[in-house]
């Protein structure tokens, strides 16, 4: 381990005590049940921030004594940590958003920030907002608080993995972090080193260490799935990929936005923890290597819960279809009395409609008819498309077809 990474990480987390507890490290028995091991959840969605972002704010902020304006670009949960500050410090802050944004998110990052800041929405990818954070600061001056990419921040995230050892009075044998720019991981890894096999976690839209490490140096992805916002990053930081680049590949996973669902859904249902999808990357990791850590001390870091409540009809209808449960399609359907009820009775018991729209009606013979169905289990669409079959009708499965589903769903 490096001597002063290790002391500044350490100085960083002791500092920190001035003004925030340290997050709790809990044994999760749910999980530690299903897969066989001894699981722990690092909870940073319980900061005061609901989010680790608070931790590289923090560092950042307090090595520029003297300094009374700061600017920075946020997806939310970087935002909120500088607010946060701004208003512990009594600094003016100027903060960047891109206008997708959760509205919880800014809302939250008024709140925190008071009368000390000021947001600009631009951008409605986080690298455009970035760049116009940039830009503002290169014309009115400030110090530019990055939100990853900054050897300050990064000491700032690694007082996680001070935390982790301190609380757990050893060493975990696996810890599993998300990467969206790579503050956290980097500096968490860094901090651990050679003493836990650290797996990293990406959403498949925003796989920016899988692809720079397939490069050897950090490259810009063609297109980001702003979904997981907090891990949404279309290029990881320069600096944080120099304490990167030597991950395996084996140790990168990448998840479907999707999949990631299913475990925001199962952790509220089952545990009562709100995260946001980059706090639920994880956690669904641990499946992907369920047989390696048998048995082991596993540490998932989550990362953040600034969940939008708003955006659960969206986060519920990904998890069906991840699942299996729901599925969307297209229907020919005849145009005359008694089709649809001659349709109806083709569903099974556990068969409910869920959407039912006439897409074209001016046809004289058939119908176009857009149709969601959820089930209870999955295997329940196997025989009802070969009742379908068997009677004839002509229908389209569109549930994965992202191109004609967002026009039509």
């Amino acid at each position: 381990m490096n001597d002063a990474f290790h002391t500044g990480a350490r100085a960083a987390t002791e500092a920190m005590r001035a003004v925030f507890p340290p997050t709790p490290l809990q044994r999760n028995a749910h999980l530690s049940d299903k897969f066989g091991a001894d699981i722990w959840l690092k909870r940073e969605d319980l900061s005061p921030v609901r989010s680790y972002k608070l931790r590289g704010a923090f560092n950042a902020m307090r090595k520029q004594q003297g300094q009374d304006l700061f600017v920075c670009a946020s997806a939310g949960n970087h935002a909120q940590g500088v607010a946060f500050m701004c208003k512990h410090m009594g600094v003016k802050g100027v903060i960047f958003m891109p206008v997708t944004t959760p509205q919880q998110k800014i809302q939250k990052t008024r709140i925190f920030g008071g009368d000390q800041i000021e947001i600009h929405l631009v951008g409605d990818y986080f690298d455009d907002t970035l760049r116009a954070a940039q830009d503002w600061c290169a014309r009115e001056g400030g110090h530019f608080l990055s939100p990853f990419d900054d050897l300050d921040v990064i000491e700032g995230q690694a007082s996680i993995g001070v935390e982790v050892e301190d609380q757990l009075g050893r060493m975990p044998d696996h810890v599993i972090l998300p990467v969206g720019g790579g503050g956290m991981s980097s500096g968490v890894s860094t901090w651990f080193g050679d003493r836990t096999h650290c797996v990293f976690v990406e959403p498949a839209g925003g796989a920016c260490l899988r692809a720079a490490l397939g490069a050897r140096q950090p490259v810009t992805l063609d297109h980001v799935d702003t979904f997981v916002d907090g891990a949404a990053v279309g290029r990881i930081g320069e600096k944080t990929f120099e304490l990167l680049r030597n991950t395996r590949l084996s140790d990168v996973l990448v998840l479907s936005e999707d999949r990631i669902s299913t475990t925001i859904i199962e952790m509220l249902n089952l545990e009562g923890i709100v995260l946001e999808p980059a706090g639920a990357l994880a956690v669904e990791a641990v499946g992907d290597i369920a047989s390696f850590v048998r048995g082991r001390t596993v540490v998932c870091v989550t990362s953040g819960g600034n969940f939008d409540f708003e955006r659960l009809p969206e986060v519920k209808e990904r998890a069906q279809r991840f699942n299996g449960v729901k599925k969307y399609f297209i229907l020919r359907l005849p145009q005359r009395p008694g089709a649809l009820k001659d349709f109806l009775e083709i569903l099974g018991p556990e068969d409910d409609i869920s959407r039912f729209e006439y897409m074209k009606k001016s046809a004289r013979n058939f119908g176009s008819v857009l149709i969601g169905i959820e089930t209870q289990r999955p295997d329940n669409f196997a025989h009802l498309f070969a009742r379908l079959d068997a009677g004839g009708y002509t229908y389209t499965d569109i549930t994965n077809n992202e191109t004609l589903a967002q026009f039509v769903i």
